[in-house]
C-alpha cells in the first residue's frame, strides 16, 4: 500500500509535466503556423470573403493621402511589414506623411497587427473623406497606435481615452490591454450600420455608435466639434497614420459586410 501511495502522486506529476510539455508544443506549433500565414489568407478566410490589403511584398493599392502616389520616403516594405520609419521630430517631422488604401469601406471588419517603438505613436483612421488642404483625422475616427509607457500622449486627454485601442481622444480603451513597445498587437475595427467596436488581443476595447444623439453631444463637446465632416457614417478611406516614429504593420485584411 506505501508503494502505491507512492507511486500515484510520481504518476499525476509526470502526467502535468507531459500536459504542460504538449501544450507549449502546441502553442509553438500555432504560432509557427501563424508566421507561415503572415500577410496570406487561410483557407477559411477566402471563403468567408476577406480581402488582403497588404501582400508584405509591396505598396500596392496604398497611396498617399489627398495624392495619387505612395511617397517616396518614409513608409517601406520590410520584413512582411509596411513600416513608417520614424524621423525623431514628432508629428510635424513625417517623412512620408499619412497613407490611405485606395478603396471606400462602409460596413467592415479590418483586422492588423501592429507593433510601435519605444516612445512611438501613429493610429489607424478609417471612414475618411478626403478634404483638400486638410489632414485625414479632421474627417476619420482613430483607433489609436501609443507606446503607454513612454509616449507622453497616454497621460493627456481624458481618463486614458489616448491610449492605445482608444478612439482618439473619445473613448478609452477597456481593459487597456495594450502589450510593451516592441511586441506585436492583435486588432480588429468592425463597423456595421453605424456601431463601431475596436477590439484588441481577443477582447472587445470599445464600442460607440455613429449618429446617434450620445454620438452628437460626445462630438459637440470635444475638439472635434469645429470638424462638419468628422466621425459621418459613410464610405470612407482607411489611413495609416505618419506621427514622426516608427511603427510596423502586418497581416491588413477586411472583410465587406
Amino acid at each position: 500500500m506505501k508503494k502505491l501511495k507512492t507511486i500515484i502522486p510520481a504518476v499525476i506529476s509526470l502526467a502535468l509535466l507531459l500536459s504542460a510539455f504538449n501544450g507549449c508544443k502546441q502553442g509553438a506549433e500555432q504560432q509557427q503556423e501563424e508566421e507561415q500565414m503572415m500577410n496570406q489568407l487561410t483557407k477559411q478566410e477566402k471563403e468567408e470573403g476577406w480581402k488582403l490589403l497588404f501582400d508584405g511584398e509591396t505598396t500596392e493599392g496604398w497611396r498617399n493621402y489627398n495624392k495619387e502616389t505612395f511617397p517616396d520616403s518614409g513608409w517601406v516594405v520590410e520584413d512582411g511589414t509596411l513600416r513608417c520609419i520614424g524621423s525623431g521630430h514628432g508629428e510635424a517631422g513625417g517623412a512620408g506623411g499619412d497613407i490611405v488604401y485606395d478603396q471606400k469601406f462602409k460596413d467592415f471588419r479590418l483586422k492588423f497587427e501592429w507593433k510601435i517603438s519605444e516612445g512611438g505613436n501613429s493610429g489607424v483612421l478609417y471612414l475618411a473623406k478626403e478634404i483638400p488642404d486638410e489632414p485625414i483625422w479632421k474627417s476619420a475616427p482613430e483607433f489609436q497606435i501609443l507606446d503607454n509607457e513612454n509616449h507622453p500622449d497616454a497621460e493627456l486627454g481624458e481618463n486614458g481615452n489616448r491610449k492605445a485601442a482608444s478612439l482618439y481622444d473619445l473613448i478609452p480603451a477597456q481593459p487597456q490591454n495594450t502589450k510593451p513597445w516592441g511586441e506585436w498587437n492583435k486588432a480588429e475595427i468592425m463597423v456595421y450600420q453605424g456601431t463601431v467596436v475596436h477590439r484588441q488581443n481577443g477582447e472587445d476595447v470599445v464600442e460607440y455608435h455613429l449618429g446617434t444623439d450620445d454620438w452628437k453631444e460626445m462630438i459637440n463637446n470635444s475638439k472635434f466639434s469645429e470638424y462638419e465632416e468628422f466621425g459621418k457614417y459613410r464610405e470612407g478611406y482607411i489611413g495609416l497614420q505618419d506621427h514622426g516614429n516608427d511603427v510596423w504593420y502586418r497581416n491588413i485584411k477586411i472583410k465587406e459586410m
